[in-house]
Formats: C-alpha cells, structure tokens, sequence
C-alpha cells in the first residue's frame, strides 16, 4: 500500500534549517491533517479537531521560539492519527486504537500492508530527518540542545488539570532542573517537573532515541493549550520558555 499520494505534502517540515542557534527545536504534533488515503479514520468533525489528533497552539510557540532563538525546526505535517512521531513502532500508541474518549475506528485491527505504510511514509522519513540533522550538526561541530514542544488539553476524561507548563525529561534533567529553579523563581506560571506526562508514559522517545542517543542535552515542554490558543498567548509563553532556556543553556552547556 502506499499512503501519501504524490500531490500530497511531504512528512518533514523544516523551519529556519539554516539557523545558527544552538537549540534543534521538534513538534512531532504540529499538525491534524490526515493522509487522504485514510479518510477521517471514522471519526467526527469535533475529534478531528480535538486534542487527539494534534497538539493546538504547539507549533505557533516553537515557530516563535524557533525565531527568538535563530532554531532550526523540525515538524510533522501529520496528524498523530496516522502516527505518533514520539513512538516507536512497536509502542500501541504509534497508531493509537483509542485516545482520550475516543475511540478511533480507522486505527482498529490496521491491515499490515497499511501498519507498515504509515511507519515506512510518516515515522520513518521524521526519524531520519532527525539523525540527519544531528549527524551534520555534530560533523560541524555545532554545540545541540534538543527541544520538543508540546501542548496539553486542559480537561483530561472529566479532570481539570491545574498544571500549566510542564518540564519533562527522562535521565537527562540538566535543562529541566534548571528551567524548572528559573521557573519558579520567575512565577506567573504554574510549572511542574514531569506532569501531566513523564516517561513512564512512553512520551520520552524523542528525547531518548535522538537527544540520550546523541549525548545531546534534551527537554520536552508540554504547555497547556488553554493559554496558547491564540497570538497573543503565543508570543507571551515562548518568550517565556526562551529566557528560561537560555538561562538553562548559560548554565549547563
């Protein structure tokens, strides 16, 4: 089976590739748009829109981190539907059966020939993109610090979530510990170590497999989308997440 017709976007976007900053910025959630070749995945107009199929306001903050801190960006132009970018192929939220409320008819029982399709058009071309970046860096050179940029619903299955900026890590808490004393000190935001995620939650792939892997510095942000879901908000929390990684990069690289 092939999954992406010719006419349709590519799986990797690059944004600012030749930036000089330090910072390898990712989105493996930036996008809700489908394959057409998988249709809505049997799924309503409201669940195409909602948490499950992206991260909202994600990619508009590390756009604008991406241009505070001259970050090359890397980002999915498929929704998580289709593939979950922060999971390997094994993991059952790679191509998840049920997410949140929803049940998710188009991922139940996947064919093989269309379970390898989608790792071999979307997962695959975004982990190599990746490598491929961070090979050219380290043969440059270039000092990197991976940042992945996520955002979080803040109704979880009927609980409010009174968390506002996650830090997360897995065993690499250098940036973390840091943003996260800079943080607190700094105020505004309610900002915890490892929540609503952490990696017993499998979120850590990214981190693990390209920043751990590498040697690289790493951090995950999982920002509340209620606070992100417009311009202004935006610009407010990326420069927020900007002073407190270079304060985190002054220390620690």
């Amino acid at each position: 089976m092939q999954l992406l017709a010719g006419d349709e976007a590519p799986t990797v976007a690059n944004v600012n590739p030749e930036g000089a900053g330090d910072v390898l910025l990712v989105c493996e959630h930036a996008s809700l748009t489908l394959p057409r070749a998988l249709g809505t995945l049997g799924l309503g107009p409201e669940a195409l829109v909602a948490h499950i199929a992206w991260d909202p306001g994600a990619l508009a903050v590390a756009r604008q981190m991406s241009r505070s801190l001259d970050a090359h960006l890397i980002h999915q132009n498929y929704s998580r539907l289709a593939y979950d970018c922060n999971r390997p192929p094994e993991s059952d939220d790679a191509m998840p059966a049920l997410s949140e409320i929803y049940k998710i008819p188009g991922n139940q029982d996947i064919p093989t020939d269309e379970r390898d399709a989608r790792i071999a058009e979307i997962y695959t071309p975004f982990k190599a993109a990746l490598e491929k970046t961070i090979a050219a860096r380290k043969a440059a050179g270039r000092k990197t610090v991976l940042v992945t940029v996520h955002s979080f619903t803040p109704i979880y299955k009927g609980n409010h979530r009174s968390v506002e900026i996650g830090i997360l890590h897995d065993s690499d808490s250098r940036i973390a510990d840091v943003m996260l004393e800079e943080g607190g000190r700094r105020g505004g935001y309610d900002i915890r170590r490892n929540e609503p995620y952490g990696p017993a939650d499998g979120v850590t792939h990214t981190l693990k497999l390209h920043g751990l892997e590498n040697g690289l510095a790493n951090v995950m942000i999982e920002v509340r989308n209620d606070l992100i879901a417009n311009e202004a908000g935006q610009e407010v929390v990326a420069s927020f997440l900007v002073d407190l990684l270079r304060k985190s990069m002054e220390t620690t690289t």
